[in-house]
């Protein structure tokens, strides 16, 4: 079946679903496979539980004519979200692409938070940002559409490079290059390379960047990209600074917007970039400066990211849904700076390091010895593999065990790790 007959069928039914367990009414599902499973054997199920059409890759037993066979049924799906962001390019729909190390989701959220203000925008939903997420987001895109907001996760070279074949962004920003999937990317310049594919693409397609200024790689990654918006903490064409982040982060806008203070719900002076992003796109696209402090005051985060909570006397700082070398360095900073004598850190193995992984985690092994902590619980991952004074227990769980036997009054906690650590089960 060609993918312009695929589409027509999608328009009259523009549901996609993946997982069976999710179905409804008139959805088209399609089969997708992995390591441990195959869509292909639920394909009858799909169409039962109220599927439109089932999309396969495999011979189906007793197939229905509501069951469409290709040769590929991702490469498919990708395809018909190609064809569907074309649909936009005529009338010129914004498409804004975000990738970096650390901060895109936050980033993501805040940006969509700042432009929904203004336009109808959508985005992608959690961080779905990989090679089915990003087809998926946009097949959710509807003809009402004015602004598109698309997160870009990556872990290898080329992946940047090949979402952008299908996502084809007018707009992009990288909000950081840090120490994140170094086991997939080859190093530190592996992964400059890997994000640095989202200009590559703004420069081939006369598109705009937003850059944080302060960040000089940025700014040499950028070269060759005609149209460029700056933002940073100086030197830019939006600056702000960190007029308060003892408990929640205070952002003071000094040029390029008269807003003076935001005074926003996350946790952490190292989310002065991602607020300051915000603050730009929503200048660039003329949204009003009272709708972009608003918006940005207005927003909460969920999902353990940046997430400050109280609970009887205490405090926890509940950032566990990723980490790397960067993001857990300037959480662990930062908790130091917070007003506070009684503080407790419990940190997550951090993944998909490689070679570099046991050293990476003596690194943060260190940072924590220059400080004087109440605890240190050290949870999984390569920790096991170096010499410190702290606890350590194999999972999240275990740790939990041991935190609820404690008796914490008046207490501080970091909570931080990568997602398979599942840290906020402590």
């Amino acid at each position: 079946m060609q993918i312009t007959d695929l589409y027509k069928i999608y328009l009259a039914n523009p549901s996609i679903q993946t997982d069976t367990r999710k179905i409804k009414q008139g959805d088209i599902f399609f089969a997708l496979k992995g390591d441990n499973f195959n869509g292909n054997h639920f394909a009858n199920a799909a169409l039962n539980t109220g599927a439109a059409y089932a999309i396969v890759d495999e011979e189906i037993d007793n197939a229905s004519t509501k069951i469409i066979k290709v040769d590929d049924v991702l490469t498919t799906l990708q395809l018909l979200a190609k064809h569907h962001r074309e649909q936009f390019i005529d009338v010129k729909i914004p498409f804004i692409a975000i990738t970096g190390s650390n901060g895109k989701t936050t980033t993501k959220e805040l940006i969509h938070q700042v432009l929904s203000a203004t336009y109808k925008t959508y985005t992608t939903d959690g961080n779905l940002n990989n090679h089915i997420g990003i087809p998926l987001t946009l097949l959710k895109i509807k003809p009402d559409v004015q602004i598109a907001v698309i997160e870009m996760g990556a872990n290898h070279k080329k992946e940047i490079e090949s979402y952008c074949v299908y996502a084809q962004p007018t707009h992009g920003l990288i909000t950081n290059c840090g120490k994140a999937h170094l086991e997939g990317f080859g190093g530190e310049d592996g992964i400059k390379q890997g994000k640095g594919e989202l200009f590559e693409y703004l420069s081939a397609h006369n598109g705009t960047a937003f850059i944080m200024n302060d960040y000089e790689y940025l700014q040499e990654m950028s070269k060759g990209i005609q149209n460029i918006i700056t933002y940073g903490t100086n030197n830019a064409m939006l600056c702000g600074n960190v007029n308060n982040s003892n408990s929640f982060l205070e952002v003071c806008i000094s040029g390029g917007a008269d807003i003076k203070i935001i005074k926003t719900n996350l946790v952490g002076a190292y989310n002065l970039p991602n607020v300051l992003a915000a603050v730009a796109i929503g200048k660039y696209f003329k949204v009003p400066d009272e709708k972009i402090k608003a918006s940005l005051e207005n927003y909460v985060p969920t999902n353990s990211r940046s997430q400050l909570i109280k609970k009887d006397s205490n405090t926890y700082i509940l950032d566990a849904y990723n980490a790397n070398p960067s993001s857990m360095k300037v959480a662990i900073e930062n908790f130091v700076k917070m007003n506070g004598t009684n503080k407790v850190v419990l940190l997550g193995g951090m993944m998909e390091l490689g070679k570099e992984s046991i050293t990476e985690h003596k690194n943060i092994i260190d940072l924590l010895n220059q400080y004087n902590w109440q605890n240190v619980v050290l949870v999984g991952g390569d920790y096991s593999k170096t010499t410190h004074p702290y606890l350590y227990f194999e999972t999240s769980a275990k740790a939990g065990e041991w935190l609820k036997k404690q008796n914490f009054i008046n207490t501080n906690f970091l909570i931080k790790g990568s997602r398979s650590m599942q840290m906020e089960k402590c």
